[in-house]
């Protein structure tokens, strides 16, 4: 790709995700994603009700009448997005691939991110670490994330979810919230889901295209897997090959989200060529009535 079109590219999704992210999402990003802890922030005289345990034994002495210490939440949040760059994101049938989608979803979490005066970074990842952004602030890195994620070339089609996750979870000492974009085509990787959700705030966004859930009547039709690379033929019209293909979709999305479930991940479905903003923000709000 031209560096041309990649800029005009880089302003179109910068102006779309800058967009949704100032009207719509830094409430509620800001709600739904706490800080790490507690600062602490002045003290005052001791009130009825007030916790003992924040007592300030020091200033207590030399004035000789109870104070505690007041802690205010440390708001800046550490957030790392990780994205699948493997060959079944090359794929989508409602006038938008999977990889695209993953692209402006990325954005928005990054100027939702920044307009909160968090640190970014990104983990770009096929079966193995393709390229680690370690956590930046400001417009230019973001500009810089979303650049990469337009015109990055994976050096292998293949998907290792649990890769991912165990980078992450060694990259990132301390606890950050991490969002990860995935159609999560991939087996075997429930332990690392289950380790990464106790170490991080780990969320997942499930994108899916419809034709990957059923296959439509069109005959005999030609597929081709890049992560397998190569190709078979499908007779479309048999009834058994389309309900085997269901049934086996149906099993993966329960598997899917049963994994979710049972790492304490809290996850979402977006599907190509349909409106993100809605299971976003249904997203956001179930975490913030939960807190």
């Amino acid at each position: 790709m031209e560096t041309s079109e990649i800029l005009k590219k880089v302003r179109k999704i910068e102006i779309k995700s800058r967009g949704l992210s100032n009207q719509i999402f830094s409430g509620e990003y800001h709600s739904a994603f706490k800080g790490r802890g507690m600062a602490f922030s002045e003290v005052r005289e001791y009130q009825y009700g007030d916790d003992i345990r924040n007592i300030d034994w020091n200033v207590t002495a030399r004035f000789n009448h109870p104070y505690i210490k007041i802690f205010d939440e440390e708001r800046e949040l550490t957030v790392m997005i990780l994205v699948d760059v493997s060959g079944s994101n090359e794929f989508g049938t409602r006038k938008q691939l999977k990889e695209d989608l993953m692209t402006e979803i990325a954005a928005l979490i990054a100027f939702s991110a920044i307009h909160n005066n968090d640190k970014v970074g990104v983990i770009f990842f096929s079966d193995r670490i393709e390229k680690f952004i370690p956590p930046q602030k400001g417009l230019t890195h973001i500009l810089r994330i979303i650049r990469e994620l337009i015109d990055f070339k994976p050096a292998s089609q293949k998907t290792s979810i649990s890769e991912a996750l165990r980078f992450l979870t060694n990259a990132m000492k301390k606890r950050c919230t991490a969002f990860i974009l995935s159609d999560f085509i991939d087996t075997g990787f429930e332990d690392a889901m289950k380790i990464a959700g106790n170490k991080h705030d780990l969320v997942a966004l499930h994108i899916i295209d419809a034709t990957e859930l059923r296959i439509p009547d069109i005959g005999l039709a030609q597929v081709y897997s890049k992560e397998l690379g190569k190709s078979i033929w499908l007779d479309t019209s048999s009834k058994k090959i389309r309900d085997d293909f269901d049934k086996k979709a149906k099993a993966r999305l329960a598997f899917t989200e049963s994994t979710f479930k049972k790492s304490g991940v809290d996850f979402t479905r977006i599907y190509t060529g349909l409106d993100y903003v809605k299971p976003l923000l249904t997203l956001f709000k179930s975490r913030e009535s939960r807190r």
